[in-house]
């Protein structure tokens, strides 16, 4: 080949990477590419609201990179989202990543996002004061096998409780969190799995009774309640574009350290225009006590939590997650 198509070859190729190989990605005829990174309206995704707010993808990638944001209800669409190439990386729980890469999906964790936010909360009415009283009870997560399902099913699970799904009483109900308050307002149901601020949303508005705080559900303080990914294949293909990243996503979770207030305003904003629902300074107060933000990773607690996804037959095989992290853009 001569070395002006040898080269021609070469800039188309690195366009096509720059655009993520997706379906949403494209080049247009300035060369301008495209990227989608998603995430959920919930609290432990703040990272992604910042630095979509202070414009740090926008810094990393180049201004010649249009990003774009989508915002999903649950793992499950989010990871279909991600296989389909709809999006290229962005904030999801570590239930949705692990459970479809044991399935043979293309997914990375690339860096860690938050952790804590899960409570579970009784309604009032519901006759619940106790764990104990959960037993033959309604209890709603955003998906069945999601991180916050896991949670709650392994904690109870230990205490000799468990859904129908496997055998036991308890019966399980699905839905978007931005929907507990009137699933609750209703008696539809009557214990929540809710992360935050949905949780702190409940307690405000309907008197709803924590049965189990964030910091004693089970991996409620090791558990990386979100996580950063991508594929393989971008990794593989633009590494440094992924780098690039990561380094949008270290620079938001540093503000969120330094700039507690300001990261809280920006969460109310964001999480309005997505759900219509405007949170109070309260609701934002209280949930930011139960999360801690942080890009580090905890491999451990990540097999652990997939073991016991094992044990309560959501996967079908024992999970081995030592390929599933890829650390090298935060060490």
């Amino acid at each position: 080949m001569k070395k002006g198509l040898l080269f021609f070859a070469m800039l188309l190729t690195a366009a096509l990477v720059l655009a993520g190989c997706g379906s949403s990605s494209s080049s247009s005829a300035s060369g301008t590419s495209e990227i989608t990174i998603g995430y959920f309206p919930n609290i432990n995704h703040v990272p992604a609201m910042v630095a979509k707010s202070e414009g740090y993808y926008q810094e990393q990638l180049g201004d010649d990179v249009t990003i774009n944001y989508k915002t999903f209800p649950d793992g499950s669409s989010f990871m279909d989202a991600l296989k389909t190439g709809e999006i290229q990386a962005g904030l999801v729980g570590p239930g949705p990543a692990m459970n479809n890469y044991t399935n043979g999906a293309d997914v990375n964790i690339i860096a860690g996002g938050s952790t804590g936010g899960t409570v579970i909360l009784a309604r009032e009415g519901s006759g619940i004061e106790t764990v104990e009283d959960i037993a033959g009870k309604s209890y709603i997560t955003p998906r069945v096998g999601c991180t916050h399902d896991v949670q709650f099913e392994t904690y109870m699970e230990e205490r000799g409780i468990t859904s129908q799904r496997i055998g036991g009483d308890m019966i399980h109900q699905t839905g978007p969190p931005a929907t507990y308050q009137a699933m609750f307002e209703t008696g539809k149901v009557d214990v929540a799995v809710a992360p935050e601020p949905w949780a702190s949303v409940l307690q405000q508005n309907t008197g709803a009774k924590v049965i189990i705080p964030a910091d004693e559900v089970s991996f409620g303080t090791t558990l990386p309640a979100s996580v950063l990914v991508s594929s393989g294949k971008l990794i593989e293909e633009n590494p440094e574009f992924v780098q690039k990243i990561v380094n949008a996503h270290k620079d938001a979770t540093k503000f969120i350290q330094e700039n507690p207030e300001e990261a809280k305003t920006i969460t109310i904003k964001d999480i309005k225009e997505t759900t219509d629902q405007e949170l109070s300074q309260e609701v934002v107060d209280g949930s930011w006590e139960n999360i801690g933000f942080t890009y580090e990773v905890d491999a451990e607690a990540i097999q652990a939590f997939g073991d016991s996804s094992y044990n309560l037959e959501f996967l079908t095989e024992k999970p081995d997650f030592s390929d599933l992290i890829d650390t090298q853009f935060i060490d």
